[in-house]
C-alpha cells in the first residue's frame, strides 16, 4: 500500500468552508468556533492556522493566536483583534482532526510543528486549555500542567497546559 501523501499548509480565505465544516464534526455545538469567527481569524492570523493535507484532503487543522499574556482566557476565542504578533506566546485554540483519521499521529506532527516555528521564532512558548481526558495527550508533546483554568468556554471544565521552548531539551520536531 502506498503512502499518503502528507502537506502543512497555513489557512487561506479559501479554506474557510472547510474549517468550519470540520470545527463542527470536532467539538460540541457550545465549543465549536463558528464560520464567522474562523474567518475573522483566518483574516487576522492566517500564519497560525496549520493545516495538514492527505492527498489533497483536509483531514487536521489547529490555530491560535499570538499575545503576551501567560493564560488563555475565553475572550481570545471571540476576539481575533487581540493577536500581538511580536507576543511572547502562541496560544493553542483548537486541534482538529476528522474522527476516522484519529489515531495517526496528523495531531502531533500539526503541535510539534507549531512548537518548532513558536521557537524559531523567538517566542517563550504555547499555552492551550484542555479537558482532562485530553492532558495525557498533550503531556507527550512536552506540555506541562499549569492547574484549571479560569476558562468556562462551552460550559465545560478546562485545564491549562504550557509548553515552554527553553525546557524543550532539544527534542527533534520530526
Amino acid at each position: 500500500m502506498q503512502q499518503p501523501v502528507l502537506t502543512i499548509t497555513h489557512a487561506g480565505m479559501k479554506d474557510i468552508a472547510r474549517l468550519a465544516e470540520m470545527e463542527k464534526i470536532c467539538f460540541p455545538p457550545r465549543e465549536a468556533a463558528s464560520e464567522d469567527t474562523l474567518a475573522e481569524r483566518v483574516r487576522t492570523f492566517p500564519q497560525h492556522f496549520y493545516l495538514l493535507w492527505e492527498d489533497g484532503t483536509l483531514v487536521s487543522f489547529i490555530n491560535g493566536f499570538v499575545s503576551d499574556w501567560e493564560v488563555l482566557t475565553d475572550a481570545m476565542f471571540s476576539h481575533p483583534h487581540m493577536h500581538r504578533e511580536n507576543g511572547d506566546w502562541q496560544m493553542l485554540f483548537g486541534v482538529n482532526t476528522l474522527p476516522e483519521k484519529r489515531g495517526k499521529g496528523y495531531a502531533s506532527r500539526l503541535i510539534r510543528r507549531m512548537q518548532q516555528d513558536t521557537a524559531a521564532q523567538g517566542r517563550k512558548g504555547i499555552i492551550l486549555t484542555c479537558k482532562a481526558h485530553r492532558i495525557p495527550f498533550y503531556r507527550r508533546l512536552g506540555f506541562v500542567m499549569d492547574g484549571i483554568s479560569s476558562s468556562a468556554h462551552g460550559g465545560a471544565l478546562w485545564y491549562q497546559m504550557t509548553w515552554r521552548c527553553d525546557t524543550a531539551g532539544g527534542e527533534s520536531f520530526e
